[in-house]
């Protein structure tokens, strides 16, 4: 039975190939029939999956519009200047390159420019809501410079900006990193730029998680104060899996040069150009409303879930996420997990700050709003969905789950991710 959501090449791939199209519309008929609260994920529009499997992953083209490797790129070039020029007039930027593959590929580029290894970086700790590439020792961020780690408040679970300060005038990082994957918390990125001018670092503002509410003007931006911005391009911003960096004039040779040829070669053009579909319909009011909603819904589902006994790290959200302590209510965040799961309602496990409990089973879990609210959901949707995890985080023997999943299944179908024809 062909779809029209992927047009008529689907027929094709369904008579080539019936196990991989059943997969795709299993994943399809998977994300249309639950609540998906992953924080790093997200719908993206039919244009920009369009552009994805167009014929533009065909073109090898390595190097940079006008000064390619290769023949025959008069199209892609067109594209990437496109790209790139929309990303500059979104976000202010002096330069911008859309070629990483990842946001974890945008930062190792960005190291490069500036570091060699066995030099230091101060970066947030990653149980702390940081990342992999800010310093981890499973990371290349770890094992090839010397990472220092900042932290957050026992207190108040806010960065510990007196500890950063401390940190970099003890330990003279030629890189400084803020930014991560479980902050709750608006960063003041002023105070930052003032410790890396003080100890002359370079800033590199990770951006990736909340890169989107600064596209949709409802959060504060960093390129005012950063050196470095790297960023993915999915997540609240809505667009195909990748990466991308925004930089300053006097770092663009540095940082091109990094990601081209140091760090990779030919780009995924295919992607390039659906980011720079991405980036027109960032341009659009609409996506500003999208934004703004998107931290209402938020701060809707966290006061929601702190009424069902799970503490908001932090005392709340100003983003798109929120880190919830399941302690008070007995349950760790792996059990939480898969009794969400059982239940049809898509969350992750998360490390909490000062966790007592390993990584693989964590205290707490990580909660999302981009996706519900690409589905239209409102903060009246978000008390729903709350009540909806409090049970599920409870049903201990999962006698509930096929209750629970009914109502998830009700609540989706008004609201439907990628509408049925």
């Amino acid at each position: 039975m062909s779809t029209p959501f992927w047009g008529p090449d689907f027929d094709a791939l369904q008579q080539q190939d019936p196990d991989i199209a059943g997969i795709l519309l299993g994943e399809l008929e998977r994300a249309r029939e639950g609540i998906q609260l992953i924080a790093s994920e997200n719908f993206t529009s039919p244009a920009v999956l369009a552009a994805l499997g167009s014929t533009l992953s065909n073109k090898y083209a390595e190097g940079y519009p006008g000064r390619r490797y290769y023949g025959g790129c008069a199209e892609v070039d067109k594209a990437e200047e496109i790209g790139i020029a929309r990303a500059k007039e979104l976000f202010g930027a002096e330069h911008a390159n859309l070629q990483p593959h990842s946001g974890a590929s945008a930062n190792f580029a960005a190291y490069a420019a500036f570091c060699s290894p066995g030099d230091t970086i101060l970066g947030m700790a990653l149980p702390h809501g940081g990342h992999l590439t800010h310093g981890t020792k499973v990371s290349f961020s770890g094992k090839w410079f010397n990472a220092v780690a900042y932290g957050v408040r026992e207190d108040t679970e806010h960065i510990d900006y007196d500890e950063v300060r401390d940190l970099a005038r003890a330990n003279r990082p030629k890189i400084i990193v803020c930014g991560g994957s479980a902050i709750p918390r608006l960063i003041d990125f002023a105070v930052f730029r003032e410790i890396a001018d003080e100890v002359g670092a370079v800033l590199i503002v990770d951006a990736a998680h909340f890169i989107g509410l600064v596209a949709g003007k409802a959060i504060p931006s960093p390129i005012p104060y950063a050196d470095v911005v790297t960023m993915t391009t999915h997540k609240v911003l809505r667009g195909p899996r990748g990466g991308a960096i925004l930089c300053r004039d006097e770092h663009k040779k540095a940082i091109d040069k990094a990601v081209f040829p140091f760090a990779q070669g030919g780009p995924l053009m295919h992607a390039i150009a659906a980011k720079a579909v991405n980036l027109l319909e960032c341009q659009q009011p609409a996506y500003q409303a999208y934004a703004r909603q998107v931290i209402v819904n938020a701060q809707a589902l966290t006061e929601g879930l702190a009424a069902e006994g799970l503490r908001p790290v932090a005392g709340g959200t100003d983003t798109h996420l929120a880190l919830l302590d399941l302690r008070d209510v007995g349950v760790t965040g792996a059990q939480a997990e898969a009794r969400c799961d059982a239940a049809g309602i898509v969350l992750n496990k998360n490390a909490i700050p000062f966790d007592p409990q390993p990584p693989s089973v964590a205290s707490g879990i990580r909660v999302g709003s981009p996706s519900v609210t690409t589905q239209g959901m409102t903060e009246l949707d978000m008390k729903d969905v709350a009540g909806l995890i409090g049970q599920a985080v409870r049903d201990e023997d999962g006698a509930a789950a096929g209750e629970l999943a009914a109502a998830v299944r009700a609540l989706v179908a008004r609201h439907p991710a990628y509408p049925r024809p």
